[in-house]
């Protein structure tokens, strides 16, 4: 798994390396090793690019602070690499002096960006020095225009630490910011490369002698595949279908037919286990899985060690009512589509929970869910809503959708990458709650704990979606619910040989 840090842990891990190096007499030994590794980097995306570094341009686009620093410093050995370098001076009294004089003995050219009387060259490659982890908010001119041409021109950036326009902490994307194609960091990782990833491109840490870090509250955590397909749950010699665990599933309607049969599914292609079926559905879920058993009523379910409510199920007073029947159970509960509703226009039903519940949001059921929430800080919005619910007792986790997913339970938050917005489909949700809820009816988290089982279901639901996307081996295609469901097998397959 990874970490990643809030800036003020950053600081703190990095400023006894800081004050030993100036204590030695050499305050830009850290900052030199850093910039090594921007180097390599970048001449390993000219070498990819171009297929070679030797007579390359590298153009650099310097702020003040230390991320200018690094850029200068690195540019310096890329110069003595053979690659032409220039430097673009964002603001020449505020300039790291002493990586400007490196790069400038290497031959590199300098360029003010307030006396550039020409648009600046087009190179191989640029690198983005402009702002370090204490910047906030959209890009500014000169560098917003700068980053713009290149872009739009097609240049690769590497960004140095973070791709500026993009906040440390919360991941914010502001417009404009630079689209790096890989980022290089040092140390540990920064939030925002999990929260923004997307926009980072590949992120590569570089080793700087910083020692390892303890989690602390405002930790993200990314699962490894590894992990997920270690976790995963096959059938070992002892077991039968109810040691691997009875889900039960109250969903779809005579309106949303499709909802069932794609939930219902999911559960059956996640586990081999049993589930159960409750709803009006049943016969389109039989004609697709004949081996659910499908059920009148919620009394009439029988047992099972976990439920799923909500998607296609309607919010009228007959799902209020099954809501509140199953959260009285007892059974570690997954809530998701309609069932969100209802909660939000009946939170009393809250006080039913006897057992761990996750709820599956999207954006806008997370908005009624809260009744608006900060969207320009998500794992920040997401913490409040879980430490609310905790307090009132409710052992609450919560996983919030996009393309990089969030689950909290209080104590964490993880951060799931799919890397793709593939599943951004109708009914692709069903299918996630349906795995979710034959992981946790499985006993897949410890307790009835509903975090481990969330993060395993979005990192399988992104692999499967992007299998399913990539079926006919080309540059990919839009798929439907039903392609991301037939290519689950194949995504736990891969997830386990990981």
């Amino acid at each position: 798994m990874s970490r990643a840090y809030h800036v003020e842990a950053i600081r703190a891990a990095e400023r006894p390396l800081i004050e030993a190096a100036t204590a030695a007499g050499d305050p830009d030994a850290v900052m030199r090793r850093a910039a090594a590794g921007v180097a390599h980097h970048t001449a390993e995306l000219l070498r990819s690019r171009t297929g070679g570094v030797y007579g390359r341009s590298v153009l650099l686009i310097v702020g003040s602070g230390d991320n200018g620093g690094d850029a200068l410093y690195a540019g310096a050995v890329l110069r003595g690499r053979g690659c032409r370098v220039d430097a673009v001076v964002l603001a020449p009294d505020r300039v790291h002096d002493r990586g400007l004089a490196a790069l400038r003995r290497a031959g590199g050219r300098i360029h003010h960006a307030e006396a550039l009387g020409s648009p600046v060259p087009v190179p191989d490659v640029a690198v983005d020095g402009v702002v370090g982890l204490a910047g906030a908010g959209p890009l500014r001119a000169p560098a917003a225009g700068i980053v713009e041409s290149l872009a739009t021109a097609g240049v690769p950036w590497v960004a140095v630490d973070l791709p500026s326009g993009v906040d440390a902490d919360t991941g914010t994307v502001h417009e404009p910011h630079v689209p790096a194609a890989v980022t290089v960091t040092f140390g540990l990782l920064r939030r925002a490369h999990l929260l923004a990833s997307p926009v980072c491109g590949r992120v590569e840490v570089v080793d700087i002698g910083l020692p390892g870090q303890p989690a602390g509250p405002g930790t993200l955590v990314g699962p490894s595949r590894p992990e997920v397909g270690r976790s995963w749950p096959v059938p070992g010699p002892d077991d039968d279908k109810y040691s691997q665990g009875v889900v039960a599933i109250r969903a779809g309607s005579d309106r949303y037919p499709g909802a069932a049969v794609l939930c219902a599914s999911a559960a059956v292609a996640a586990t081999s286990g049993m589930v159960r079926y409750v709803g009006s559905g049943g016969d389109a879920v039989l004609a697709a899985r004949p081996e659910v058993v499908c059920h009148p009523t919620v009394a009439d379910a029988g047992r099972a060690q976990a439920w799923v409510v909500g998607p296609g199920a309607g919010n009228g007073t007959a799902t209020v009512s099954d809501i509140d029947a199953v959260l009285s159970a007892g059974r570690p509960t997954v809530l998701d589509a309609d069932a969100l509703t209802c909660l939000a226009a009946h939170p009393v039903l809250f006080r039913s929970a006897t057992a761990p519940v996750l709820l599956t949001p999207h954006a806008g059921e997370f908005d009624r869910l809260t009744g608006g929430w900060d969207r320009a800080d998500r794992p920040g919005a997401l913490r409040r809503y879980v430490a609310g619910l905790r307090d009132r007792g409710v052992e609450a986790t919560v996983l919030l959708k996009g393309r990089v997913t969030l689950v909290d339970d209080g104590e964490t938050t993880w951060s799931v990458d799919a890397g793709s917005s593939w599943a951004a489909t109708a009914g692709s949700g069903d299918v996630l709650s349906g795995m979710v809820g034959a992981l946790l009816a499985n006993g897949m988290g410890a307790g009835g704990a509903a975090a481990w089982p969330a993060v395993a279901a979005a990192t399988a639901h992104g692999e499967a979606s992007r299998i399913a996307a990539l079926r006919t081996g080309g540059a990919g295609a839009p798929i439907g619910a039903s392609d991301l469901l037939a290519a689950l097998p194949s995504a736990i397959s891969a997830l386990r040989g990981a």
